[in-house]
């Protein structure tokens, strides 16, 4: 087979095909582990050099702002209003939300996701990658960012008991950026949607299948919707166990799942045999134990049972289970992409 782009590569893989090779790329690459195989080199070069199919944009390392509070302790308030800590990771963790009550929605301004700066990066990385890497616009999903910058998990989940109005209120504020941001994005030239934020734990979803349906799938429906009209692949993350709600994510059109949590015991064999012909699968070798302490040939060893049990016939793109964070062992990351080359040609042979 002619050698594709990473791009072609990606898109052959979530369309249920089989690419040339089955293709990777990751949420994120923390610094550490980049500058452990190329010190100092920039993101871009990293990924060049890596031979990575797809780079990602996200929203809130990139596209957010933020003013600090206390610079010593790295708590800042996000662009929505909810007060964050940074740890040693690219991600905060969230510690206030914005609303204090439910009256403060009647006065609250969101933020403007027309800004130009928001959008500096990707058309840099348009003008450097398009149509040689898969350009993916990353965002926060309604549901995370309710629970997280607005609410507070306890009076997220409580109100969709007890004040159900109040979270549709605030799912349509967020929406509405979301949109927004979205279109300016695929304008600027970003080739598909990767939407971020989990719905489950290792022991299942968040609320029950009736509630994720009733709240979590309309909003997510809708950027799906959009995506669509605009000829644009939209894959989705969570980690966690989500036997129970897989129907409704792939019920709502969703191209991809990513990361077919290991640790939650998701098996990605089990869920290529049931859902394969339905959804691309992006996972799942272990970033919790094997790409941390394992040893390079466990790495070896993990990527190709991955690719045996979920890439014949296309519709895998295999990826770490949920980023490489910083305690990834940087030989073992080179480790992980040379198997996937090695074992990732098509046509599969595992002799």
């Amino acid at each position: 087979m002619q050698k594709l782009t990473g791009l072609e590569r990606m898109l052959k893989a979530i369309s249920l095909q089989e690419p040339d090779v089955v293709p990777t790329c990751e949420t994120l690459h923390h610094q550490k582990v980049r500058d452990g195989i190329l010190p100092g080199a920039s993101y871009e070069y990293f990924i060049e050099f890596m031979d990575i199919d797809g780079i990602m944009l996200i929203d809130k390392t990139t596209t957010w702002s933020y003013e600090s509070l206390n610079a010593s302790k790295k708590i800042v308030r996000d662009q929505w209003g909810g007060i964050v800590r940074f740890t040693s990771e690219d991600l905060g963790h969230p510690i206030e939300p914005a609303l204090k009550s439910a009256r403060d929605i009647d006065t609250y301004v969101p933020p403007d996701p027309d800004l130009s700066w928001r959008y500096e990066k990707l058309e840099e990385w348009v003008k450097r990658f398009k149509g040689e890497k898969a350009i993916i616009a990353q965002v926060t999903d309604v549901v995370t960012l309710a629970k997280d910058s607005f609410l507070g998990d306890a009076e997220y989940f409580k109100g969709m008991l007890r004040n159900p109005d109040l979270i549709d209120r605030v799912h349509e504020i967020v929406l509405n950026y979301i949109l927004r941001y979205l279109k300016n994005c695929l304008d600027t030239g970003a080739d598909m949607v990767f939407i971020g934020g989990d719905w489950a734990f290792a022991q299942g979803p968040m609320v029950s299948p009736a509630l994720t349906k009733r709240f979590m799938i309309p909003t997510f429906q809708r950027i799906i919707e959009y995506c669509h009209i605009r000829g644009i692949p939209c894959l989705k993350h969570t980690d966690g166990n989500i036997w129970t709600i897989f129907d409704l994510m792939i019920e709502a059109g969703v191209d991809a799942i990513h990361p077919i949590d290991p640790e939650a015991g998701m098996d990605i064999g089990d869920v290529k045999a049931k859902y394969g012909d339905r959804v691309c699968l992006m996972g799942n070798i272990d970033c919790g134990r094997v790409l941390v302490w394992g040893s390079e040939e466990e790495v070896r060893e993990e990527v190709r049972s991955c690719i045996q049990k979920a890439g014949t016939g296309g519709g895998l793109v295999c990826t770490s289970s949920n980023s490489i964070h910083s305690a990834v062992k940087p030989n073992n990351y080179i480790a992980m992409i040379k198997a996937i080359k090695e074992y990732g040609q098509y046509p599969l042979h595992f002799d």
